[in-house]
């Protein structure tokens, strides 16, 4: 077994950092690859993450309501020994988006 970390994609226009909405997994999970892994919310929407990797999460690195820069350690994986998987893990595929509708504020 292998320990993989993975990071906070860059989830484009020019967005920097995201909060952690809820966790859709936690230590000791069995998750498959692409399965739903996290809730983020930015500046402009709430994306869903899914999972890069088949495996066991090992531990998260942020509370819910926790904010995180891009680039910085997500989640960390226990995953089969596989070649070519060194370190941390190249960014997820596109994350699906939510449009979370919310009343103006007054």
């Amino acid at each position: 077994m292998a320990e993989v970390t993975f990071t906070l994609p860059d989830l484009g226009e020019g967005l920097v950092e995201a909060s952690v909405l809820e966790w859709l997994v936690a230590p000791g999970d069995t998750v498959e690859r692409n399965a739903p892994l996290v809730e983020l919310e930015t500046a402009k929407s709430a994306v869903e993450i899914p999972s890069p990797h088949a495996g066991t999460v090992a531990r998260v690195h942020a509370e819910e309501g926790a904010v995180v820069a891009v680039g910085a350690p997500l989640v960390t994986f226990e995953v089969a020994d596989a070649p070519g998987i060194v370190g941390t893990v190249p960014r997820a595929e596109k994350p699906t988006r939510r449009v979370r509708l919310t009343p103006p504020k007054e």
